[in-house]
């Protein structure tokens, strides 16, 4: 006598082109695509309907939920299903179809610590004329970069390091000029990293700084 029992795992089962509607559903569709006859079939067609929309209801919160519906039935009978529809069949085509990777316009961040908007906000300042309000800007832009520099490093970091920091990402294009002091950090200073609202506020700081000197 054999006393073994059969498990039927879902590993060894069919995959399911619609998971949510669950593999009675589909029991449902093999066996109304059985039916012989076209009108049968889609009588029986709207039941299965009815059933999916019960067990999926917040496909009514959807805009033309019917619509969805029905094609999700094609779906789940393999895009093969012979009946009178409200709708036509979609086309199999149009689901395989893998979607177009949308080009990179953006080139990789030359400084993580620092992140790409530094490096849009060095790009508008290469755009100012030299004099006063350039050096502002670019002093501005040390004191914010140290501060993102201290987030990610707690250890202090000298001014010479953020005007080198400067003029590389700049590719040489600033010259930070001579005699700016950064002044010196607090040593109640909280640098908090992103998710703590450190950055963001910081950037907010600097753009109000930015627009600010640019009015005058």
């Amino acid at each position: 006598m054999n006393d073994s029992i059969y498990l039927d795992y879902n590993t060894t089962r069919e995959k399911l082109a619609m998971p949510e509607y669950g593999r009675n559903v589909l029991k449902m569709v093999e066996e109304l695509k059985a039916i012989p006859t076209r009108e049968k079939r889609s009588e029986q067609a709207l039941a299965v309907i009815k059933s999916m929309e019960l067990l999926n209801p917040q496909v009514r919160t959807q805009e033309d939920w019917e619509h969805k519906l029905w094609d999700h039935l094609y779906m789940i009978a393999g895009f093969d299903l012979d009946v009178d529809s409200p709708y036509p069949s979609p086309v199999k085509e149009t689901f395989e179809t893998k979607p177009v990777p949308l080009p990179m316009k953006d080139m990789p961040v030359k400084a993580l610590h620092y992140g790409r908007n530094i490096e849009k906000i060095i790009n508008l300042i290469c755009e100012q004329p030299e004099g006063e309000l350039k050096t502002a800007l670019i002093r501005n832009l040390a004191i914010y970069m140290r501060q993102q520099y201290l987030i990610w490093n707690k250890d202090s970091v000298a001014d010479e390091t953020i005007f080198a920091d400067i003029e590389k990402l700049s590719d040489y294009r600033i010259k930070v000029p001579e005699g700016i002091e950064l002044g010196k950090v607090s040593q109640d200073a909280n640098f908090s990293r992103p998710g703590m609202g450190g950055i963001n506020q910081g950037g907010k700081n600097f753009s109000r700084k930015y627009h600010k000197n640019k009015k005058r």
